[in-house]
């Protein structure tokens, strides 16, 4: 029985990046042979199990064919006279078909370390073709690695997948864990530019596929397009370290502008509502949580009003946090104001712009929190009246907020 390191590890080693977690691949061995050592049966499509001690996973080495359409039509093979180079010669990208022996050397019978050296992307194998979750970890792993260049031949091969329907077996709950992943690197839009560029993300998300080409007013956007907005704005949010839901948000914000009257381009007036209204269908075919879609609605429609806060009354200040449930959710509110900065600062030329409305709706959510609802409430006679009295007594919390601010 012999045990290498493989995938990520051992390319993430030769990188010199941290390491996360470690897979192994074990030959010459057979599931008795593992339990009989200790291990833990955790597969259930083939043969994986727990270290003893470390809980690492190790896998038989396998062998697959394809059976069915999609990226579940697989039968797989794992026996003691699979070969290293046989498991290997499965996975997806050459700088994922490493591995490392015991004595520490490493097996690289696809260039990996070349295409490291070289910073590109590139398919081991025609089998990349039968799996189409391989087109949306490598439109990631573009996200993740944002200097590597996708190799040409791996791009014609992905647009072929695309045409040949692949891309449509896909399971939503398999798509959104590979988008939420992309979203989370630190260059997201380059995860969307591959999406792009094969032409998935027409089938996937063809609502974001639609911006590209829809002009914004130069004085606002000089970037001018929409879909290269969209792409600054999730870039920015998480240069702002931002979480999964004000990233998602930050990619669905303007989805309504694809709705645009062409009689009124460059102006968008009421892609607000629009865009929330073409979320909706966005959340439930991709089976988004819960948290993601409601971040993702409220700053859809309210952006434009967190952008231009000092201009508002003191009403609809206290109307807008009602609707967002920011007294009794600060947190989530934290997240939207996150999302509309980076919406304001993913702009050509506005990337170090101090957003200044952030610390005024803030400084808003505080004095509306300040107000006693307790003591309002026992000092009114009438029970009707309480809440009128408590949205007045609101309302004048920061109108004298709104005062001190402007005689600063």
């Amino acid at each position: 029985m012999e045990i290498y390191a493989v995938g990520g590890a051992v390319r993430d080693e030769l990188m010199g990046l941290p390491l996360k977690d470690r897979d192994w691949v074990v030959v010459g061995a057979t599931p008795q042979d593992m339990l009989t050592r200790g291990f833990t049966p955790v597969g259930r499509d083939f043969p994986v199990f727990l270290h003893p001690q470390s809980h690492e996973e190790y896998a038989l080495a396998r062998t697959e064919r394809k059976t069915a359409p999609g990226y579940t039509g697989f039968a797989f093979h794992a026996a003691p006279g699979v070969t290293l180079e046989q498991d290997l010669v499965r996975r997806d990208l050459t700088i994922n078909a490493m591995a490392r022996d015991a004595a520490g050397a490493i097996i690289d019978p696809h260039g990996g370390r070349a295409d490291i050296a070289a910073r590109v992307l590139r398919h081991v194998s025609p089998a990349f073709a039968e799996d189409p979750v391989r087109i949306l970890r490598v439109a990631r792993f573009a996200a993740r690695f944002a200097d590597f260049t996708l190799a040409p031949e791996t791009l014609q091969l992905m647009r072929s997948m695309v045409a040949a329907g692949e891309v449509d077996a896909l399971v939503a709950e398999r798509v959104w864990q590979e988008l939420a992943r992309g979203l989370m690197e630190a260059r997201p839009s380059r995860m969307f530019a591959v999406l792009r560029e094969c032409g998935a993300l027409r089938r996937l998300l063809p609502e974001l596929d639609a911006l590209w080409g829809v002009p914004q007013r130069a004085d606002y956007h000089p970037e001018v397009d929409t879909g290269v907005h969209v792409m600054m704005v999730i870039d920015m949010a998480a240069r702002l370290g931002a979480a999964l839901p004000a990233r998602f948000a930050a990619l669905m914000h303007d989805l309504g502008k694809a709705r645009t009257p062409a009689d009124i381009l460059p102006r968008h007036h009421g892609h607000e509502a629009k865009g929330v209204a073409l979320i909706e269908p966005v959340c439930e075919r991709l089976r988004v949580p819960a948290d993601c879609r409601d971040v993702a609605r409220l700053v859809a429609r309210f952006h434009g009003d967190m952008h231009r806060v000092a201009e508002l009354r003191a009403e609809t200040k206290l109307t807008l946090l009602e609707r967002c449930d920011a007294l009794r959710r600060p947190d989530r509110f934290e997240l939207i104001l996150l999302a509309c900065e980076a919406d304001y600062r993913g702009r050509l030329g506005w990337e170090e712009c101090d957003y200044a409305a952030a610390a005024e709706w803030k400084a808003a959510l505080a004095a509306v929190r300040a107000v006693d609802a307790g003591v309002i409430a026992g000092a009114t006679a009438e029970p009707k009246n309480i809440p009128a009295n408590i949205a007045r007594a609101r309302v004048e919390a920061l109108r004298m907020m709104s005062s001190k601010s402007a005689s600063r």
